[in-house]
């Protein structure tokens, strides 16, 4: 009669015990397992046959994972000797659905509880004991509450098990279009080289075999990525196949028992990062006009487009890279280079360029990329705010070399009308809300011209663009020497 079998020893289940990755195995299978070697007296967890994740004990009462040695250390310590400690093979499987659980701490008690500050089932002794302070109801009444949460992850799983099989779908696609690339390269460097006997065989073969080069390290790419993608599917199918299974069969005890770890590995998994994409794309190039040396004393052509940019050698030139002055046009140029720091002498590559105010963080640039087509690019922009900018430049998702860099913005210059002022006092009979011919506000506050006012505390000379005109002359007369260098001393300030 076939059943159920534990993946180690292909045999049916003997007191199957649940892991945190959701995997089981048989008692004495678990038991078995070693723990991989590590420094002398660190905790060190067993790993899963199945999928190599880590596998421990954890304490129920402060929440610590442990190692079966350290469980039963933390049983001998004093402080921790009435903690809940649940060792590896005490985590039961839900596959016996419809038989009541026991508490492990009292034997003769049935799991009926729910300490919602343990966040643990307990039996009525446990309440009447070390969980007497703690709040505490039926599990039937809890059960809809932690039930929901873990149908949302489950919910969030399937979604991404969704996104991965589209990937999956695009990576495989990818493959396609990159081996019928290459096939059609191939056929267009066989058509070049068949009028060129000898010379042009042996040119022949050497494309095709950095073609097939370029081939196989685009496909080894695509490969690696579609291990990875497929690896996280089958962990999410684990974890969502357990995890609908035990929303539909398993008891509420069952459950809210298997809760913490259900919801730990499917939380874990929803975390992992992956591409969307494809990490390669299909774009093989080959030109029948580029120079390729000589090949047997003759100069043949043709080569296989592979240069790649990299945007650690890519540089920033201009004058304006650093410093930029209010509604005004300002810029500066990206020069794009190769692995080997070459120009790269192609345009085409994907720049992003971000302009953002470090106080105003609302405040952020457009900037206008310009592709030259010759491995440059110019990058403009009108800065409306004043202000320090942060500038991140980008080739393929990647900062080029320099950036991130700051970006001063002054205000702007406004040129003076020719028209000057005296002090708010002198000129003005006294007014301090007097404005220059220019619309500006007298600048400077109460610089004093060396004659001791008596009715007001003095006056300056400049402008308010901070230009001396000695021939403005004060109500009380002309400054001192003395006076006249300690006001021009101020305006160079």
């Amino acid at each position: 009669m076939s059943g159920p079998r534990c993946p180690q020893c292909a045999q049916p289940w003997v007191s199957p015990r649940l892991l945190p990755c959701l995997h089981s195995l048989c008692e004495p299978c678990l038991r078995r397992l070693e723990p991989p070697e590590g420094p002398p007296g660190a905790a060190r967890p067993v790993l899963c046959p199945v999928c190599d994740a880590e596998v421990a004990g954890r304490c129920l009462t402060c929440g610590v994972r442990l190692c079966r040695f350290c469980c039963r250390a933390h049983r001998r310590q004093k402080k921790t000797a009435s903690h809940a400690v649940t060792e590896l093979e005490n985590t039961k499987d839900c596959s016996q659905a419809g038989k009541p659980l026991l508490c492990p701490s009292h034997p003769t008690e049935e799991l009926r509880l729910f300490c919602e500050q343990c966040d643990q089932p307990v039996c009525r002794e446990c309440v009447l004991g070390r969980h007497r302070q703690h709040p505490c109801d039926f599990t039937g009444n809890v059960i809809h509450r932690h039930g929901d949460a873990l149908r949302e992850l489950l919910k969030s799983s399937q979604q991404h098990m969704d996104t991965l099989e589209d990937v999956l779908s695009q990576v495989n696609e990818m493959g396609s279009a990159v081996r019928s690339r290459a096939e059609a390269v191939a056929a267009e460097i066989c058509q070049f080289a068949r009028g060129y006997v000898k010379a042009i065989e042996e040119h022949r073969d050497r494309l095709l075999k950095q073609l097939e080069d370029l081939k196989v390290q685009k496909e080894n790419l695509l490969h690696l990525q579609k291990a990875q993608l497929q690896q996280l599917l089958l962990d999410m199918s684990t974890g969502v196949e357990f995890t609908e299974h035990l929303l539909m069969s398993g008891s509420d005890v069952e459950i809210l028992l298997t809760k913490g770890a259900v919801s730990s590995r499917l939380t874990k998994l929803n975390s992992v990062a992956y591409s969307t994409q494809p990490s390669v794309d299909d774009r093989i190039q080959f030109s029948p006009h580029e120079r390729a040396g000589q090949c047997c004393g003759y100069e043949v052509f043709g080569a296989i487009l592979r240069k790649v940019v990299d945007p650690a050698r890519c540089t920033l030139h201009g004058e304006d890279l650093h410093s930029a002055r209010q509604n005004q046009l300002s810029g500066f140029t990206l020069l794009c280079k190769d692995t080997t720091g070459e120009r790269m002498g192609r345009g085409g590559e994907a720049v992003r360029v971000t302009i953002t105010h470090k106080v105003k963080r609302d405040c952020a640039l457009k900037p206008t990329v310009c592709d030259n087509g010759d491995g440059t690019y110019c990058i403009s922009y009108s800065p409306e705010e004043p202000g320090l900018y942060a500038v991140c430049v980008c080739v393929k998702g990647q900062h080029v070399q320099g950036s991130p860099f700051t970006l001063m913005v002054k205000h702007k210059f406004r040129e003076h009308q020719g028209v000057f002022h005296c002090c708010t006092f002198c000129s003005s009979g006294g007014q301090k809300a007097a404005r220059c011919a220019c619309g500006g506000t007298m600048p400077g506050g109460y610089q004093g011209c060396g004659h001791g006012h008596k009715g007001h505390p003095g006056c300056h000379h400049w402008s308010c663009c901070g230009q001396v005109k000695e021939s403005s002359e004060c109500l009380c007369g002309p400054p001192s020497d003395t006076s006249l260098r300690s006001l021009l001393r101020t305006v160079a300030l």
